[in-house]
């Protein structure tokens, strides 16, 4: 069982074990690791964490686009957002945002996930014919260029959230700022030893 309570928002229907949708196909899932994290640095260290986790994302085929480390349900918590090509499609990515939140034995993790299913491509198009393809494209930024991933470009900045409300990466970000409101961990989950890295 996860240890995650207070998390269901308007609008989503179980649809498995542990697994939430609504009617956009955003989908909430909650787990519980019994195993030490994979983390490649303590929370305490945001920017070694931060290279880690982008290497990772990079040798999968993705790319971290941000990375934070933030109290989730009172307890300090990684918050990821990942892109990734959508598996075995010619076009299209999918986007999922994460809060991990680590111990030193186990891990509970909130995920919040969303893929394109129509207009691949446009808002990266536009943002493109607006900036130009000379300022478009960028060092990823957190160093990980050069790793076999996605590439980092502009139109991933949230600041182009608002001009692209339905935008899977838009809503995930939307839902994931919903349930940071909310979310309440079991107190028998908080009172485990932390994560030392």
């Amino acid at each position: 069982m996860h240890p995650f309570a207070h998390f269901l928002l308007p609008g989503f229907q179980q649809v498995a074990a542990d697994s939430w949708a609504n009617d956009e196909r955003i989908v909430i899932q909650a787990s519980f690791f019994n195993l030490v994290p994979d983390l490649p640095a303590p929370l305490t260290d945001p920017p070694a964490l931060r290279r880690g986790m982008a290497k990772m994302a990079a040798a999968q085929g993705g790319a971290l686009i941000e990375a934070d480390v933030m109290p989730v349900g009172g307890q300090p918590a990684l918050r990821q957002l990942i892109k990734v090509k959508l598996p075995n499609q010619p076009h299209g990515q999918a986007f999922l945002g994460s809060y991990i939140v680590p111990k030193a034995a186990c891990s509970a993790v909130l995920r919040v996930q969303a893929a394109e299913s129509a207009g691949f491509g446009q808002r990266e198009a536009m943002v493109m014919g607006q900036v130009g393809p000379a300022n478009y494209f960028r060092p990823h930024p957190y160093g990980s260029e050069g790793e076999g991933g996605l590439p980092s470009h502009v139109a991933d900045d949230p600041a182009y959230d608002a001009r692209f409300p339905q935008h899977p990466l838009t809503r995930v970000r939307q839902v994931m700022a919903q349930l940071a409101q909310q979310v309440q961990v079991h107190p028998g989950f908080a009172a485990l030893p932390p994560f030392a890295g």
